[in-house]
């Protein structure tokens, strides 16, 4: 059983990020398995070198250790891109130029995982493509070249259960996602997790349930790139005193800011309801 936190450096750990990775090894531990720890900074506008540092001082003053190396995704952008020449292969992708602004201005309406994009470039080549273009899945193709159901199993909640999804919900709720990000060439957080499950071995993925609307679509990776589909985890998130989900730009709720502050480990995990 092998399973991992991935947080990405672009902001302090609050604690969320504290519920999320003890989690991941209080899983890990019950399994008689092991946690990795990855950095997804695959985001070059927004990574800083002072939040890697940050993340892994945190927690290891939490107590928690991980096997090195450590992966690093923004070293290792060329199996990224080999990923996508597969999907390139098979016909399911294409260059898209729409910036935010275009898409909203289709009329697009918001889904899982931002604006769901209307279609605008589905019908360019990718041997057209030019500078500065994304890359993104063609949905519609990709199901029919799938067929048959697609489920994963889920551990999280009450009692394990199998999840099964209909095409007209990853039209709906998630529509042609962005695998490599327009101008800066990034690959998008998608292709470079489901890519990263399958080659370090992760068969358990423990994560927040605001990543479940999420998982069809990883799934849905997996299967096209050949890869084992893992058991989810979903978790319950860690809410704010006005019931919204903790996020980076909060540094009221960074975990430094505690430790500044003279609160210990015990403390954090008081505060945030975990039971070891």
């Amino acid at each position: 059983m092998i399973t991992r936190f991935a947080p990405s450096p672009t902001g302090p750990l609050h604690l969320g990020h504290a519920f999320s990775a003890l989690t991941v090894w209080k899983v890990a531990r019950g399994l008689g398995g092991k946690a990795l720890l990855r950095i997804e900074d695959t985001d070059s506008t927004r990574v800083r070198t002072a939040y890697e540092a940050g993340i892994t001082d945190d927690l290891a003053w939490l107590g928690l250790t991980w096997p090195t190396p450590l992966r690093r995704q923004s070293e290792h952008i060329s199996d990224y891109n080999a990923a996508l020449l597969q999907l390139a292969e098979k016909g399911l992708i294409y260059p898209c130029r729409c910036s935010r602004r275009n898409i909203i201005q289709a009329g697009a309406k918001p889904g899982a995982d931002g604006m769901v994009y209307p279609g605008t470039c589905r019908n360019r080549r990718m041997q057209d493509a030019q500078p500065g273009d994304g890359v993104r899945l063609n949905i519609g193709k990709a199901l029919a070249q799938m067929g048959g159901a697609i489920g994963y199993r889920e551990t999280g909640g009450a009692e394990a259960h199998e999840v099964t999804f209909a095409d007209e919900m990853l039209h709906r709720t998630i529509g042609d996602p962005i695998l490599k990000r327009r101008e800066t060439g990034d690959p998008a957080y998608h292709l470079a997790c489901v890519h990263d499950d399958a080659l370090q071995g992760i068969t358990h993925v423990v994560r927040g349930t605001d990543l479940r609307d999420l998982t069809p679509l990883h799934v849905m990776l997996q299967r096209l790139l050949g890869y084992a589909t893992p058991i989810y985890h979903h978790h319950a998130l860690i809410l704010d005193d006005s019931g919204k989900r903790l996020a980076k730009i909060d540094k009221s709720k960074a975990i430094a800011r505690y430790r500044s502050e003279g609160a210990t480990p015990d403390d954090i995990r008081q505060m945030i309801g975990f039971e070891d």
